[in-house]
């Protein structure tokens, strides 16, 4: 899987009857007496809204171990004794450990089914280690625990309400919120803050506790993420790119129980140093944070907000009161319809719908509905709404039978109303992103006139747009090769949106983008004409 990145011969999963498993270990026989042969929760977690609470059954805890012999199986024993509601599997992954740490790993697996053990041929590393456990989790949600006493499992229920209210993506334990905590090292302390001050400022975030071991994601963000890290560096690189993603990220407090060096510590200022580098990296250079080239190349858009208006300014005169916008994503124009009377947003995939519906809660005049375009039984719920507008942009070209789609949008329109079609132009682009993303074609003009009007749309209004966009997307797709949009490209190009306006009436090729608008006749006039 991307997220692990640990080539096959470092890896060994356990079988809990290894032969290994069987021999005696007589260093851990003491920490094993008082081993749980299957602890329980006492808590009812938190009450969500009914979605989530069906959702949410697993909870997935990852243990990296480098040699903690000595606390692993107290650890083991407190995060079972959790008081969480839900499910529970812990995924130990033994980093290369010399001490016995593996043995006792297996040791305990054998006592409780809920534990999985995996183990690295030789060290590699904290942050391996976590991408390794990533790979073989099965949770909901998954929370990141060390193999030793710094941090408290009965600190899980705060940890997790967020996520389980709906409210968060992830969720840090900040140490420095709230708390009663371990006096130690001074300077220890200040490098942590001045990390974290340093995250915050390049990805627009307002942390205190970056480098907090106490995280927990949605395993459906946490898979798609695109981790590299190897070592301590995964605590700035998970931040930098659930930042990148545009999770809801919360804080609340944990307690903090330190250990000095003395005690097993392992993290140095050189770690400190490395960290700082990954900061940078990873928000500056190695920018692509999801395999995901689609949900990418969304949120890139995101960042041209300008554009998104330049867009629907276009439309804006054939835009009614009840809009459906068909194909809406994760939502990049959605605000500017929120004038609406009625504003359904429609997408086929669940965690954009679950990402437009938690951006507009509480909105009265606001539907989220999941469906399939190229389903015909997915139309019959809009037929009621009385839509006088079907708004869709860079949709079509993602469909194969985009003409049966067009004609769907024709049945549910009230007469009078009208279809907005915004689609990428000219065949002559397609390039590596259209392929990364999924795209059949690039219409002309006449293609899609003439599919409007076998749909039974009037056409009244065409206009290929954005010359200088066909520039930046032949030389990125077609040129550089690239498979997605660059964010700090899409941002730039935001800023320069009124100079690509301007130059669309100057420069001398054919524009990027094709926007279409189609009256649904009414009834009379179809008659008259006949």
């Amino acid at each position: 899987m991307a997220t692990s990145g640990v080539s096959k011969p470092e890896v060994l999963s356990s079988v809990c009857c290894n032969e290994q498993a069987r021999r005696p270990c007589r260093e851990a026989d003491e920490s094993l007496e008082s081993f749980p042969r299957r602890a329980t929760g006492t808590l009812a977690a938190v009450k969500g809204d009914s979605s989530e609470k069906v959702a949410f059954r697993k909870l997935s805890v990852l243990i990296p171990v480098y040699n903690e012999r000595w606390t692993l199986a107290e650890v083991v024993r407190r995060v079972l004794a959790a008081p969480v509601s839900l499910g529970m599997e812990i995924v130990i992954v033994d980093d290369g450990s010399t001490d016995g740490s593996y043995e006792l790993a297996l040791r305990l697996a054998e006592q409780d089914s809920r534990i999985k053990v995996i183990r690295h041929r030789r060290n590699m590393g904290k942050g391996a280690a976590i991408r390794t456990a990533i790979s073989h989790l099965s949770g909901d949600i998954a929370v990141i625990q060390d193999a030793d006493f710094e941090y408290d499992p009965q600190d899980f229920p705060a940890l997790l309400a967020p996520i389980l209210k709906g409210q968060a993506d992830a969720v840090f334990g900040s140490r420095f919120i709230g708390h009663t905590r371990r006096v130690l090292f001074f300077w220890h302390t200040l490098v942590n803050k001045f990390l974290t001050l340093v995250s915050n400022m390049v990805n627009d975030l307002n942390l205190t506790d970056m480098e907090t071991g106490y995280k927990a994601i949605r395993t459906d963000v946490l898979k798609r993420l695109r981790l590299n890290a190897r070592t301590f560096t995964i605590e700035p690189e998970l931040t930098c790119r659930l930042a990148q993603w545009g999770a809801r990220i919360y804080e609340v407090p944990v307690s903090y129980f330190g250990r000095t060096y003395a005690e097993g510590k392992k993290i140095n200022a050189w770690d400190g140093i490395k960290a700082l580098g990954a900061i940078l990296y990873y928000r500056f250079i190695d920018t692509q944070f999801t395999h995901d080239e689609g949900f990418a190349t969304l949120r890139s858009c995101q960042r041209a907000a300008a554009y998104s208006k330049w867009i629907v300014d276009q439309a804006r005169p054939y835009l009614g009161r009840r809009i459906l916008e068909a194909g809406a994503g994760i939502g990049n124009i959605s605000p500017f319809f929120l004038h609406a009377e009625r504003l359904v947003l429609a997408d086929c995939n669940p965690a954009y719908c679950r990402m437009l519906r938690y951006r507009f809660e509480g909105r009265e005049n606001v539907r989220v509905d999941e469906a399939d375009l190229t389903a015909p039984d997915s139309y019959q719920q809009w037929r009621e709404d009385k839509l006088d507008t079907v708004f869709c942009s860079n949709v079509l070209e993602h469909l194969p039978n985009d003409a049966d789609v067009l004609k769907q949008f024709y049945q549910i329109l009230e007469e009078g109303g009208h279809c907005i079609i915004i689609v990428p132009a000219e065949p002559r682009l397609f390039g590596e992103i259209d392929q990364a993303v999924g795209h059949y074609r690039r219409y002309t003009v006449a293609d899609l006139v003439a599919k409007m009007e076998a749909a039974g749309f009037q056409v009244v209004f065409t206009r290929q747009f954005n010359r200088l966009g066909a520039a930046g997307w032949f030389v990125s797709s077609k040129v550089l090769r690239r498979r997605q949009l660059d964010p700090r490209s899409m941002r730039w190009f935001g800023r320069i949106t009124p100079l690509a306006k301007l130059l669309d009436y100057f420069l001398p090729w054919p524009g990027m983008s094709l926007i279409v608008v189609g009256r649904k006749p009414q009834r009379q006039l179809l008659r008259a004409a006949a």
